[in-house]
């Protein structure tokens, strides 16, 4: 790295961060992390199984004998019950894949790598471009198909108890304390004790749960909160995102799940101050969230709605802060959700991250886990739909929150979210979504100035998604960066200059939004600082007409201080009837066809359609939907 890059490095990511980066290399070069977290570690036994039980601690659902909320017989859930029990699992919400009955936890499915689960976690590498990408070993060690299963035996009245604790017991034998690549990621870890505890709580008092068992179990959920105790640091400083939101609830949870562990009540107090600090941080204080991402964070969202429901049921609530937070995000994503199908944009990082699929919605739609937040914090449902409804019944708020909000209506005309720099407008006809931000936190995406377009539930103009995080340096440039955005490129280059995995340099930064509003459109003037690797003075400023009685939007792009590049004004727009007409010093600007991708799910991806308009400086289209 030369010394312009390590400063913009420095610059960007501050000093915090890259203090704690070397301290990390060095303690884990110098072997301080595996004495931290021992590979040979004592065993840990807390309680008897009949002492647990009788202990009775309470969680968001009680034993499956005590659920009584309506019973759904849908063969589409079944259907799936029966795919897992058949060794298939269902990675990123979407793409099914057979593992087998005997699957060994650490093989990659999709490059047949086998890490060695001999060597320390901290050994692991986990972007070899050989291994390909973790998260397909992962996903399965998270656990949360395990909920299907449990979804299955409450609507049809069955009992996979066997099933389940046999793939607990399994992965517990294949995945020695602190070993192999499930123990890499503390997020992953947490995760993991979440769904193992609704499979404790449902199937409480099935003949399945054995001593034997639940003396691994109980072993393993004290080693796994040892591990995210003493490695939150590397979620909280050097990933600070939605990693330490899951660890440090998972830490602050751990005294009302786990008050056996005498630890607990020291991991309890410093996550739950760790935990409305990073919520004071990262959802700001217009709802937005400093990962620029829908789907990342409607996992804060299903993170707020388990943690206020659990901490409420034991009369522990958290800051009127934490609360304001979740409603701000709450109100946030149901103003950029769709009324006709539950989706949002396409936008930011998108790995599939669905934690707790508690209801038969497709992962493009937010509703049931929106609803369910709303109906903790206001009373009230967002939906009727009983489909809908479900999860908010797995997520039971036994008590009555200390702070309570108005229910949500939605939203016509414009409004702004300055913090995180959107920019929405929903009119009868269409609803727009533009992105125009400041970076004080690293943005993953270089998509400043996109614009998000939707005709009655249709993305007419999308964003292209995110693909892979481990995959080849072609689709992880295209992907991530400006050209899979509608936006401007210039000189067939990024906004930002990419560095490696997830950094980029000169991160752009918004220097004006507004809104107007005449008698027939509503307009919005954004400009931001760009391009800085090519000029320290350029900007980009784009102006966007949006008809209040048509689908018809003109877009005007303007680009200053590089006019020795060419520039590119670009749309994905796929098989949509769209009319484009573009105009570039009273000149008109026919269209190429580009290349485009579309990821709608996380490890999936196919060839879309785009088209790029050529100018020097300025360049003027109007979009027309037909009818």
């Amino acid at each position: 790295m030369n010394i312009t890059l390590a400063f913009q490095l420095f610059q960007n990511m501050g000093l915090r961060y890259t203090s704690y980066r070397i301290v990390h290399e060095v303690e884990k070069r110098c072997g301080f992390l595996k004495k931290r977290h021992p590979m040979q570690s004592e065993q840990k036994y807390f309680i008897s199984l009949q002492e647990w039980k009788k202990a009775a601690i309470p969680f968001v659902i009680e034993g499956k004998e005590h659920l009584f909320f309506e019973k759904i017989k849908d063969e589409s859930l079944k259907e799936k019950a029966l795919k897992i029990l058949n060794g298939e699992l269902c990675f990123f919400s979407s793409d099914w894949k057979t593992l087998g009955a005997n699957y060994d936890w650490i093989t990659n499915p999709e490059t047949n790598y086998k890490y060695d689960v001999s060597k320390h976690w901290s050994e692991i590498n986990d972007f070899n471009p050989a291994n390909g990408d973790i998260k397909y070993v992962w996903e399965k060690s998270r656990f949360s198909y395990l909920l299907t299963i449990i979804r299955n035996d409450y609507h049809f009245e069955e009992d996979h108890s066997q099933f389940v604790f046999s793939e607990i017991e399994s992965w517990i034998d294949a995945n020695p304390i602190n070993q192999g690549p499930n123990w890499k990621c503390s997020q992953e870890i947490s995760l993991r004790l979440f769904n193992w505890m609704y499979v404790l709580n449902f199937y409480k008092n099935s003949d399945a749960l054995t001593e034997e068992r639940w003396n691994k179990i109980q072993n393993t959920i004290y080693w796994s909160l040892h591990h995210v105790y003493y490695h939150i640091n590397f979620s909280r400083i050097a990933v600070r995102n939605n990693h330490a939101i899951t660890e440090t609830l998972a830490l602050t949870l751990s005294e009302l799940l786990f008050p056996f562990i005498p630890e607990s009540k020291k991991w309890a107090k410093k996550g739950r101050k760790w935990l409305e600090q990073e919520v004071a941080y990262q959802v700001y204080e217009d709802g937005t969230f400093l990962q620029f991402s829908m789907n990342y964070h409607r996992v804060v969202i299903q993170l707020f709605s388990f943690g206020i429901s659990l901490t409420e049921t034991y009369k522990k609530p958290f800051s009127k802060l934490l609360y304001q937070r979740a409603y701000a995000s709450l109100n946030f994503l149901y103003q950029c959700q769709q009324e006709e199908n539950g989706y949002l944009p396409n936008y930011g990082a998108n790995d599939g991250a669905l934690f707790f699929p508690l209801t038969n919605t497709g992962y493009r739609d937010y509703r049931s886990q929106l609803n369910t937040l709303h109906h903790i914090l206001t009373k009230e449902k967002l939906f009727d739909d009983v489909v809908i409804n479900e999860e908010y019944c797995w997520v039971q708020n036994k008590a009555n929150p200390k702070y309570s909000f108005k229910p949500l209506t939605k939203s016509f005309g414009v409004l702004s979210f300055e913090n995180g720099g959107y920019y929405i407008c929903r009119t009868n006809e269409s609803f727009t979504f533009v992105r125009c931000g400041n970076h004080k936190d690293r943005p993953s995406h270089a998509d400043n100035l996109h614009v998000d377009v939707w005709v009655k539930g249709q993305n007419i103009l999308r964003d292209s998604g995110t693909y892979k995080y481990n995959t080849s340096k072609d689709f992880s440039d295209y992907f991530t960066g400006t050209k899979a955005h509608n936006t401007v490129v210039v000189n067939n280059q990024s906004q930002m200059l990419k560095g490696s995995r997830f950094i980029w340099y000169y991160w752009t930064q918004c220097l004006g939004a507004t809104w107007e509003e005449k008698n027939d459109d509503y307009i919005f003037h954004g400009t931001i600082k760009a391009f800085q690797q090519l000029s320290n003075s350029a900007t980009h400023s784009r102006t966007i007409k949006i008809s209040k009685y048509k689908a018809k939007w003109t877009v005007i792009d303007e680009v200053l201080s590089l006019d020795q590049y060419a520039k590119e004004q670009i749309w994905h727009v796929d098989d949509f009837s769209v009319a484009f007409e573009s105009q570039s010093n009273n000149k008109k600007v026919e269209p190429r066809n580009s290349l485009s991708y579309d990821s709608e799910y996380y490890g999936l991806k196919k060839e879309g359609k785009s088209l790029s308009f050529a100018f020097k400086s300025q360049i003027t289209t109007t979009i027309t939907i037909k009818d």
